[in-house]
């Protein structure tokens, strides 16, 4: 899906992984571990666009899009853990 097609609100380009980090990953399952500690880290650093996400996330629902194939090791779902630890 395009996202022009996606009916996106909030676009919080910020919280995405580094280019640098999806690279790195290439979605090989051997570095999810380490993907997944990476990624929690560049979410840390940017404290103000997460707060916002978590605040919109406590008003209603929020969806999570991501581009990989892979459902279960993705961006997403390390963003969605984090921010269910925050609410």
């Amino acid at each position: 899906m395009k996202k022009t097609d996606a009916a996106i609100d909030y676009w919080a380009k910020e919280l995405a992984p580094s280019t640098h980090l999806r690279k790195w990953f290439g979605h090989d399952r051997a570095g999810w571990e380490e993907f997944r500690s990476r990624y929690s880290t560049e979410i840390r650093e940017h404290r103000d666009e997460f707060d916002r996400l978590r605040d919109l996330a406590l008003k209603g629902p929020v969806t999570l899009a991501y581009g990989a194939n892979d459902a279960i090791h993705n961006d997403a779902v390390v963003f969605g853990e984090i921010l269910l630890a925050h609410r």
